[in-house]
């Protein structure tokens, strides 16, 4: 398998939290992955995809795009190694938190890490993120969209207060295994933390959550390549 997967300006810099759902899926069923690469003006590489966002998933003879349709094609296509969703209703429950991510957190999340990301992404890509994101956020320049590490902590916070409670009754989303449902929602997290942000305050009762979700996989998030520490 071939994941293109967004990197910074260094190659060790990977920080879409899409595709780290993707990588944590993989690292779940326990399948082997060539990363590579890929830069936002990168359109080329990826064209045959027929689209032009990563992650980009090549399996044999079948090429996925969108980090829902890989979970699930890697999902049906390998059903004997370990499930992501445990079943329909658990499929059907990470694909709300899927859409719930979308409409609670991702307005929140980019603009903690805006100004970081900018930074950090290649030379040659910043003239584009710079122009996206402004349109994004109502044509403001970057330094005015962007949040503080306590403005953007005190909105994840209120943010995650149904998430917070769930993870008071159980180790995980789903329950006592951990899923697909767990990835989503800590791959906005890893962003933060690979871009040397720090989404969540150290007294947040989700740390243990985050803590375990680093560990997973024998480190894998945790070992991921991390900027320096970002000024609040």
């Amino acid at each position: 398998m071939l994941l293109y997967d967004l990197a910074g300006a260094d190659d060790r810099l990977r920080f879409s939290p899409y595709c780290w759902r993707v990588r944590l899926a993989l690292a779940h069923k326990g399948l082997p992955v060539e990363t590579r690469p890929w830069r936002l003006t990168d359109q080329e590489a990826i064209a045959f995809s027929g689209q032009g966002l990563v992650p980009v998933l090549v399996d044999g003879q079948r090429t996925v795009h969108d980090s829902w349709q890989i979970a699930c094609h890697l999902e049906d296509t390998h059903p004997d190694r370990p499930s992501l969703f445990g079943g329909a209703a658990g499929r059907a429950y990470a694909q709300f938190l899927d859409r719930w991510y979308e409409h609670t957190l991702r307005p929140v999340l980019p603009r903690l890490v805006l100004l970081q990301a900018h930074a950090a992404v290649h030379e040659r890509d910043r003239g584009y993120f710079r122009s996206s994101r402004e349109a994004r956020f109502g044509n403001r320049p970057l330094e005015e969209a962007a949040y503080t590490t306590a403005q953007g902590q005190a909105l994840m916070a209120q943010a995650l207060t149904p998430v917070r409670e769930v993870l008071a009754r159980s180790p995980y989303l789903g329950g006592s295994d951990l899923g697909y449902a767990d990835y989503i929602v800590f791959s906005g997290f890893q962003q933060a933390r690979v871009l040397g942000v720090a989404a969540l305050a150290d007294s947040d009762p989700m740390q243990a959550w985050l803590q375990r979700m680093l560990n997973a996989h024998d480190g894998l998030a945790r070992q991921a390549w991390v900027l320096p520490a970002a000024a609040a």
